[in-house]
């Protein structure tokens, strides 16, 4: 959904999309973008039919609109009647597959609008409802359109048939007021940000798919949802497109009610412990879920990308241990070197002209953090941050999470550190990078266009020096420890050799004063319970 004229792709900053300048007014503007409404349905035979007639009854121009009915059920609904828009089909997912994640992705996949847009089929749309979600995919290609959602009684309380008259006399405001209505938790999150345009890198966290409308290709390139997912899936999706380059808008005017409380209201806590292991694994942007000292993820927090080129064995691994070190456990390392060059048949192992590569190949082949590679993508998409680190320098323990902190606080899409200036004049550096910048970079990008100069446009750029952030020089491994000379007498050293560390003189004292310690601490316990015990009968 690419505009032909380049020159019109607006640039958005961070998440500001006020850039955008207003959007259309409701029913004074002629849209041209067909929208698919997916609505995945469950056990929801009471709420759909109200959820159709709502549809039926949108301001979009219908020959612009289908609606495509995901029956996840364990058995097919019967058949629906009452209005419904023109264009509704009724599907169901394969065999075998279940789940609201697996049922919106069936109906995306068979969708024909330049637009998706999920509506859960317990959710009453106001009849502007879609025109306000489309108004603004007319504007930019790469936006993600959060609809304002209230809960109100179930149907319990408020009986379908006094619903359906509200829908068919345009008068859902006056049955459910937004006074009376409970706002969505994502609403103070509005609040607090301006509608999301001052949220910046966080805006993701407040994706909610009740009521979200996104381009179809923006959703392919963020591999839709992920059908592994029972609950959070919104939440998961929100932060793929955000790496995908996305930005999301907060629409007041994009009016629906819920009907009855959500999964979340009536059973919150349960739902956390549900969701945090795998959002957990999944999101390294939610850093309060990784604290763990030293876990690995699915989806490590930072890439490092070292191009071993003609560098030696030492310097390479210099590098690469000193990462693997880092006080920021998630992170994985791709090694970048023409690996298909080394062949099994026979070689002089010594003189082998690609020995060092074999030894880096050898040294972490058993080190799952380590990747081997000839090549990288132009983006580590869904990680979120790219090292790019020159083998023979060594990031300190802090230096890569102090780094990253400081590309988040800043919303930097690049951090360019100089290490040294190189025979030929050119800048050694290690260069940090922000997937989501040049995710969206592309979106924008015309051609000829630098993806560098949109990056910094739209995210910012800086160059530091390498060593104020703990980058340095690697030093030499520290060589093997001597061989202990071979006896037949496990116990007995040969003449001239070394005493074992065991036999030692300092060995020897060591252990001599570890039962002198213990006993100085068993005499203080002592001495500190017989100090209270007279304190107190004082």
């Amino acid at each position: 959904m690419r505009d032909e004229d380049h020159t019109r792709i607006p640039r958005i900053p961070l998440n500001d999309y006020g850039v955008l300048g207003d959007p259309p007014e409701l029913g004074a503007w002629t849209p041209s973008l067909a929208v698919s409404v997916i609505v995945p349905a469950y056990r929801a035979e009471r709420t759909l039919p109200l959820t159709l007639a709502a549809l039926a009854a949108q301001t979009y121009p219908s020959h612009l609109l289908e609606v495509v009915v995901v029956d996840d059920g364990d058995h097919p609904m019967p058949p629906l009647d009452g209005p419904m828009p023109a264009r509704t089909r009724i599907v169901r997912p394969a065999p075998g597959v279940w789940g609201k994640p697996a049922a919106c992705v069936a109906g995306a996949e068979i969708a024909d609008g330049d637009v998706i847009h999920f509506l859960d089929a317990d959710v009453v749309p106001f009849p502007d409802h879609v025109e306000a979600h489309m108004r603004w995919h007319h504007l930019a290609s790469y936006l993600v359109v959060l609809g304002r959602l209230r809960f109100v009684p179930g149907l319990d309380e408020v009986p379908a048939n006094e619903v359906l008259a509200a829908i068919e006399a345009g008068a859902l405001d006056k049955l459910f007021p937004d006074a009376d209505g409970t706002p969505q938790w994502t609403e103070e999150r509005w609040d607090q940000t301006a509608d999301l345009r001052e949220a910046g890198l966080k805006a993701f966290s407040v994706m909610v798919g009740a009521t979200a409308s996104l381009p179809a290709a923006l959703f392919r390139a963020a591999g839709g949802l992920d059908r592994t997912l029972v609950l959070g899936e919104d939440t998961e999706l929100g932060y793929r497109l955000a790496q995908a380059g996305a930005v999301f808008v907060a629409d007041r005017a994009a009016r629906a009610r819920h009907i009855g409380e959500s999964t979340v209201m009536r059973r919150e806590q349960e739902v956390k412990r549900h969701n945090w292991p795998y959002l957990a694994e999944r999101v390294p942007a939610f850093r309060w879920l990784r604290r763990h000292p030293a876990r690995r993820y699915l989806v490590p927090y930072v890439e490092v990308v070292v191009a071993a080129g003609d560098a030696s064995f030492e310097e390479v691994r210099g590098t690469v241990d000193a990462v693997l070190a880092s006080r920021l456990p998630d992170v994985s390392v791709r090694i970048v070197a023409p690996w298909s060059r080394l062949r099994g048949g026979r070689r002089d192992a010594l003189r082998d002209p690609d020995l060092d590569l074999r030894l880096v190949r050898a040294c972490y082949e058993g080190e799952s953090r380590v990747a081997f590679c000839e090549s990288v993508p132009d983006v580590c998409f869904p990680v979120p941050f790219r090292l790019h680190c020159p083998p023979g320098w060594a990031p300190g323990r802090s230096a890569i999470g102090s780094l990253v902190k400081f590309a988040d606080r800043r919303g930097l899409a690049v951090v360019s550190l100089a290490l040294e200036e190189g025979a030929d004049g050119e800048v050694v550096h290690a260069r940090l990078e922000r997937t989501a910048a040049f995710t969206r970079a592309r979106w924008c990008a015309a051609p000829g266009d630098d993806l560098d100069d949109l990056a910094h446009e739209m995210f910012g750029t800086l160059w530091d020096a390498g060593d104020k952030w703990g980058i340095a020089a690697a030093q030499p491994p520290p060589p093997p420890p001597a061989a202990r000379p071979w006896s037949a007498d496990p116990g007995a050293a040969e003449p001239g050799a070394a005493a074992p560390a065991g036999d030692s003189a300092a060995h020897r004292s060591r252990r001599t004063a570890r039962p002198l310690r213990r006993t100085a601490r068993r005499t203080a316990r002592r001495i500190r319970r017989r100090l209270r015990s007279l304190v107190r009968a004082a």
